[in-house]
């Protein structure tokens, strides 16, 4: 458990390179560069379409070559990346090019965290074991979202002082540090056997990457949409929000991350769905801010734990030697909902307001509620 800890604490520290970045891009790109918001968005959202294209390819190197072998490399992609998006500051660049080296190194950086997650991830369940594979997830959990809470001020902090140059400077030594705590503790050596290809082990996971990919347009919601929806309501302490939220989150994960592997993941995730719902619904339905407030704690908490729960359950589906290819495949469902959620349901809102986002968040949670009964219904089956 101590080496996972320590481990989860460097991507913890490397992780601020994403979330330092995060805020500050479209400031960037709007206001420096004179782009408009779309190219701001587009700059914004580059890391997570790459990290969609190569959650496959850091499953297969964490499989063929071990988790450290993959996370090492990550760390050492994501300060060259943020290297590259220190360049697109160079005084002399027209904003162009600048642009241009910017969307290099965002993309860099998508592939940074493919490589950082999955290789974490292996590596931990290699140290710690099958059992343990959802307290794992959890810390790895714990990890990220820590570093997003604390990265986003932070960035902000450093781009007033000095800069954009300022956060990539900043951004380029965070996964140093990291890398050099995670280089001392000691490999796990891949387990070796028959690799199927990444689309049939797919067919082995869907259905929990469904549920997982389905919680996560409720989290999409809250993180896009609820900002809005306050202001545009007139209701002060719009930010508040995705504090409730992110709370929640990680006292839930820190709280009772432990039960995915004690009692198993299709019960957890049964109860983590439909909190979920009952948050959406709420912020959908509210009409004072405090209700919107009490539905992003519970989307929170019904969010937390799904992740580990549905990844247990796609662990437990695959052999030891291909649990990096399984957790690489599964994260890419949530990957894809994050990334599809926020442009389809914003132009549902342009048309019915914001409210209708958190209708088809809570319709979302529903469904995948439905799903792990599907899923539970089948495991009852086959033990039958």
């Amino acid at each position: 458990m101590r080496l996972v800890v320590w481990l989860t604490l460097a991507l913890f520290l490397s992780f601020l390179c994403v979330a330092m970045s995060l805020p500050v891009t479209s400031v960037f790109v709007s206001t420096r560069l004179g782009f408009s918001n779309a190219l701001a968005g587009l700059a914004v959202g580059a890391p997570f379409a790459s990290t969609i294209l190569t959650r496959g390819l850091a499953g297969r190197m964490s499989d063929h070559r071990g988790g450290k072998y993959c996370m090492v490399r990550g760390l050492v992609v994501y300060a060259f990346a943020a290297l590259v998006c220190l360049a697109a500051s160079w005084p002399g660049a027209s904003a162009s090019l600048a642009y241009g080296v910017l969307m290099v190194g965002r993309l860099l950086l998508g592939l940074g965290e493919s490589l950082t997650l999955v290789g974490l991830l292996s590596w931990g369940f290699g140290i710690m074991g099958p059992q343990a594979s959802g307290r794992v997830i959890a810390l790895v959990g714990i990890g990220m979202y820590g570093a997003f809470a604390v990265g986003g001020p932070v960035g902000l902090a450093l781009f007033d002082q000095a800069g954009f140059a300022g956060v990539m400077g900043a951004a380029v030594l965070v996964p140093l540090i990291g890398l050099l705590m995670a280089l001392p503790v000691p490999a796990v050596v891949p387990a070796g056997g028959e690799r199927p290809s990444f689309w049939r082990i797919i067919g082995r996971i869907w259905d929990p990457g469904l549920v997982v990919g389905l919680q996560g347009v409720g989290f999409a919601a809250i993180g896009a949409f609820m900002p809005l929806l306050f202001l545009h309501r007139g209701w002060s302490h719009a930010g508040f929000g995705l504090t409730c939220f992110g709370l929640a989150f990680v006292l839930m994960r820190v709280a009772f991350g432990h039960l995915p592997d004690r009692i198993g993941g299709v019960p957890v995730a049964l109860a983590s769905m439909a909190i979920e719902a009952v948050g959406q619904y709420l912020v959908w339905t509210a009409s004072a801010p405090v209700v919107a407030f009490s539905g992003a704690f519970l989307t929170g908490l019904g969010c937390s734990l799904i992740f580990p729960a549905m990844g247990v359950e796609a662990v437990r589906r695959v052999p030891p030697h291909l649990r990096g290819t399984a957790i690489g495949g599964f994260a890419a469902f949530q990957d894809l909902a994050y990334g599809l959620t926020a442009p389809a349901t914003g132009l549902l809102a342009d048309r019915f307001g914001y409210g209708v986002v958190f209708l088809i968040g809570g319709l979302a949670a529903t469904l995948g509620f439905a799903t792990v009964i599907a899923i539970a219904r089948r495991d009852r089956a086959q033990i039958v």
